[in-house]
């Protein structure tokens, strides 16, 4: 063996003798110029070790050496070997991708037909983006029917190689599911119209249509292991597990649609609203979650399943109108005096819209106004920005002796105005984000909301009265209803009975759509207070540019799939676009064969789109699926950062794949 196959301080260490000798040499020379005979001695003693050098030289430092290169070669193999039998599968490769060496693990997951290998065949896109020194990257990925969590590093950043450890985590994947697939599930269901249905039942039949319904909801959640359990007569429990949740909603819980078949004389059908919770919390916070939902799915208009999930909310039905129960009038009622009640302990109330305000909303502001004002209360409505189909009737309470100079503020103005003795009363809206000043619903104290729309995740959840009335035809009906039961000694202005008789008008479409009973009813009420039908026509006059706009936007819509109206509203001349492309959505329905229309209306860097359907479907979902809401057949939605050919297509991909799972 040569010398150099010991390197570094390890040589070093084996030489040190040698660098003693030296020192003993110069010894000698000082002691004997000192005193011979001692210079005699030290020589002597120096030339025994000098012989113990020689043989040092000859033989055991080389047997030591020896020695050492045998440990490091056995370490060496030993190494190679451990790494060779590992039971994880461990691989080199470098900065291209190349396999450089494998363990026997690893070698068993290689293609046999493949000469060559590389680690993208694996892992898609790993060389683009490998870890620098020091860092560890991990990566979960499937392979050959296994699932591996895949943990690469630098090992050499001269040659760029890398080490790869893989861990077979399949096992522990398919225990996670199974322990998801058996997580408790709450939930409730509820009979939407069970006075009416029996109402509408021979009295000797009632008690046979209570045991049909209950036992179609028992083999329904009976395919699914769960236990359902009645609680009240229009009321139950049900209690499953996750996986069974998982093939109810595959189902799209087709129990809604199968319990309006049954009739035995009843002339209204049945409809339920079931909900459904599940998380990693206690069964108490699902049960609370469970009833959440429920509120969410009555909210909603019922006839419609609603499942909670930690991470997302989805909803099942709700693809048609229910009828407006009889109890909404005593409803009315109990929310005119819930309101009178908060009224009473406030200094000032603040009423808000939601963005860019129609008709009904600012209809629905003035009555409420007329509330506050009766409980002799300061009242301010919170508008930013006034569209020209406003204009006309906003400009009869502007230097109106009758009405304060800031009856209208903006958001900055009600920020400041905002105190704790002050109310929030939110009108024709629901979300938060879709108020006129959000940041005025966080900060308030006392919040009320009224509307009409339905609910969805981002309800207002802070409010202290909410009163959400999904049959009604508009926000100026409910607060109709609410002014006729808030005061005996309630007095209207005719030009307010005119505003919120308006609002009625806007939504109804001239009282052609979602028009019930109640409708009527409350617009009978208004008119009693002055309300003059030909001064409210007179403010649905339009101008000949809008009038040109609105056409032009019929004439040149296409339809999708042979039932589906797509016109484009384009905002040249027209103050308010959004307004023209809703109007023009409303007489896309006149035409035969159109199921729904759908308007794009460019405009401050948003495509709003307006949706309309008579009866046959449900806009709002297909509006949810793009982040907006409304009514069922009333509905819209805003698009940011995407062009209006953009927006077509991605309303269009929403109603195939709706009509594909069966959701229109």
């Amino acid at each position: 063996m040569s010398d150099n196959r010991i390197q570094g301080k390890l040589r070093q260490s084996l030489h040190w003798p040698l660098y003693l000798l030296p020192l003993m040499i110069v010894l000698i020379v000082l002691m004997t110029w000192i005193n011979p005979y001692a210079g005699l001695i030290a020589g002597v003693i120096t030339g025994c070790y000098g012989a113990f050098l020689v043989w040092w030289m000859l033989s055991w430092r080389r047997q030591v050496e020896g020695e050492l290169i045998e440990f490091g070669t056995e370490f060496v193999t030993n190494q190679y070997e451990r790494l060779m039998s590992l039971p994880r599968p461990y691989c080199i490769i470098g900065n291209k991708g190349e396999v450089l060496w494998v363990n026997r693990e690893f070698e068993a997951l290689l293609p046999e037909e493949e000469d060559s290998f590389s680690i993208e065949q694996m892992c898609p896109g790993l060389c683009k983006k490998l870890p620098e020194a020091g860092i560890k990257r991990t990566e979960h990925i499937k392979w050959r029917d296994r699932a591996y969590q895949f943990d690469i590093q630098l090992i050499s950043e001269r040659t760029g190689m890398y080490s790869i450890f893989l861990f077979d985590e399949t096992l522990h994947l398919n225990t996670l599911a199974e322990l998801e697939a058996q997580r408790a599930v709450i939930g409730q269901v509820y009979i939407d119209n069970y006075e009416e249905v029996m109402g509408s039942t021979e009295q000797v039949r009632q008690s046979l249509l209570a045991a049909l319904i209950e036992r179609k909801l028992s083999r329904y959640f009976g395919q699914f292991d769960a236990q359902i359990r009645k609680v009240e007569k229009d009321k139950y429990s049900v209690f499953m597990q996750k996986k069974g949740l998982d093939a109810a909603m595959e189902d799209h819980f087709s129990i809604l649609e199968d319990v309006k078949t049954l009739n035995i004389g009843n002339t209204t059908a049945v409809t339920l609203s079931i909900s459904m919770a599940t998380g990693r919390g206690t069964l108490d916070k699902n049960d609370e979650t469970a009833q959440n939902a429920m509120n969410l799915a009555l909210g909603r208009g019922g006839d419609q399943a609603v499942v909670r999930m930690p991470e997302k909310t989805i909803f099942y039905g709700g693809k048609k109108e229910r009828e407006e129960g009889r109890a909404t009038r005593v409803k009315a009622r109990v929310k005119a005096q819930a309101l009178r009640e908060l009224m009473t302990g406030k200094e000032q109330v603040l009423i808000m819209g939601h963005q860019m305000p129609d008709m009904d909303c600012f209809g629905a502001a003035i009555g409420i106004y007329r509330a506050a004002v009766h409980m002799q209360k300061s009242a301010h409505i919170v508008m930013n920005e006034i569209t020209s189909s406003l204009r006309p009737i906003i400009d009869r309470f502007v230097d109106n002796p009758d009405y304060p100079q800031d009856l209208i503020i903006n958001s900055e103005k009600a920020k400041s105005l905002l105190a704790p003795g002050t109310m929030v009363v939110v009108v024709d809206v629901n979300r938060q984000s879709y108020t006129e000043c959000p940041s005025l619903v966080e900060k308030a104290e006392t919040i009320v909301v009224l509307d009409h729309h339905r609910q969805n995740s981002e309800t207002i959840k802070k409010s202290t009265l909410s009163y959400i009335e999904p049959y009604a035809s508009s926000a100026s009906e409910m607060v109709a209803e609410v002014l006729q039961y808030f005061s005996d000694s309630m007095r209207i202005k005719p030009l307010e009975a005119e505003t919120i008789y308006a609002g009625i008008v806007m939504d109804t479409d001239n009282f052609l759509a979602k028009t019930g009973v109640r409708t009527f009813e409350a617009a009978a009420f208004l008119r009693r207070h002055g309300a003059d039908v030909t001064r409210v026509r007179k403010l649905f006059r339009e101008r000949m540019q809008d009038t040109r706009v609105k056409t032009a936007t019929v004439s040149n819509a296409e339809m999708f799939m042979d039932n589906y109206a797509i016109g484009v509203c384009r905002p040249d001349g027209v103050e308010s676009p959004t307004v023209i492309g809703a109007q023009a959505a409303n007489d896309m329905l006149d035409i035969i064969g159109v199921r729904a229309s759908f308007v794009f209306t460019p405009y401050n860097g948003k495509v709003y789109i307006s949706a309309r359907s008579i009866d046959e479907v449900n806009v709002q979902l297909i509006m949810e699926r793009l982040g907006g809401g409304g009514h069922l057949s009333i509905a819209g939605a805003q698009l940011t950062d995407c062009t209006v050919e953009e927006a077509k297509e991605r309303v269009k991909d929403t109603i195939l794949q709706m009509t594909q799972e069966g959701a229109l």
